[in-house]
């Protein structure tokens, strides 16, 4: 999406703005094992946006293992700079951001590490602070957007995923990775007609798994429908049809093919490209963001970490289109 160049905001004269540590002043194998190598601080008190860990699979149904996802995407983004060479954003220059860490969820009790989510993000956003989640299985959406709903109301929100996520149980329960989104649809969390879904495809047990969203408002996209298309058009239909409502992104890993996004536990063929992937979050540009989270990253799935590297740099790239960035 074209952008028109903004004007370098300097940082106030009483405010020193936080920056990644450089591999030119420490070897990227170096340095704080923090999400681009950033200061870290125990709450959110005087930051703009955060990065923040879920380090949850107690809902995944299939692999496990995203309870190690924000550690390993800190390990990889070590190698991310702190300018965007394509599309101009330079988030450091006009935002304060720190890592602060995980919430620390209850490993052996889901139902409690939803309440423990809840609200540990009342705290993280009561002062306007947009948090960048690293998770974690896709059950953490629901709490986080609990404690969304209580400020910012009804939102509008852009999910990419290979499924809907809109079961009502997962073998009788109604907490699971695979029913984030009915619960926010029974606790008004979402305003349906701004709700899109952008990647799905593969099997299912029924219609109703794409249905049923498509009953709610929701504007479904099919991972078919993406291929071989540019994604830029589509996302200028996002940001018409959101307009300025308060917005959240939440981009699911498995939403990209496997290809190229091995390390997770719900793999489906047929996916979104990396450059499809990378249209979406840079089409957001505009919205009135909220948040983001980056989930379903399962490293021992992908040794390499090839996967957890491209999940730093979904994660960068979703920093880089919040309100108030600074583009050169």
């Amino acid at each position: 999406m074209a952008r028109k160049p903004a004007s370098k905001q300097a940082a106030s004269p009483t405010r020193t703005l936080n920056q990644p540590l450089g591999g030119n002043q420490m070897p990227r194998f170096g340095g704080p094992a923090t999400m681009m190598r950033l200061p870290t601080q125990a709450g959110s008190e005087g930051l703009d946006a955060c990065f923040v860990g879920v380090p949850l699979d107690t809902g995944t149904s299939n692999r496990a293992g995203t309870r190690h996802g924000p550690r390993q995407i800190r390990a990889e983004s070590c190698l991310l700079r702190p300018y965007n060479m394509e599309t101009g954003a330079a988030p450091f220059d006009s935002l304060q951001i720190a890592d602060i860490g995980d919430v620390a969820i209850n490993t052996f009790n889901l139902q409690k590490s939803v309440g423990i989510i809840e609200h540990a993000y009342d705290k993280i956003i009561e002062n306007g602070c947009k948090p960048l989640t690293m998770g974690g299985d896709h059950t953490i959406v629901y709490p986080i957007l609990k404690a969304m709903k209580k400020k910012y109301g009804p939102l509008a929100l852009v999910h990419v995923d290979a499924h809907a996520d809109v079961n009502d149980t997962m073998f009788g329960e109604k907490i699971a990775h695979g029913t984030p989104f009915r619960r926010c649809v029974e606790d008004g969390l979402l305003h349906g007609p701004s709700v899109f879904q952008i990647g799905l495809r593969g099997t299912g047990y029924t219609a109703e798994d794409f249905d049923w969203p498509r009953s709610q408002g929701f504007t479904v996209v099919t991972a078919q429908e993406c291929w071989h298309k540019s994604l830029a058009p589509l996302m200028k239909k996002v940001r018409k049809t959101i307009g300025s409502r308060p917005c959240y992104l939440s981009f699911d890993i498995d939403g990209l093919d496997p290809s190229c996004a091995p390390g997770t536990g719900t793999p489906e063929y047929g996916g979104l490209t990396v450059i499809q992937g990378y249209e979406i979050v840079r089409g957001c540009a505009g919205l009135n963001l909220v948040g983001c989270d980056l989930v379903e990253i399962s490293p021992p799935y992908d040794p390499i970490g090839n996967t957890a590297l491209l999940g730093a740099n979904l994660l960068y790239e979703m920093l880089c289109v919040l309100p108030g960035v600074t583009h050169r």
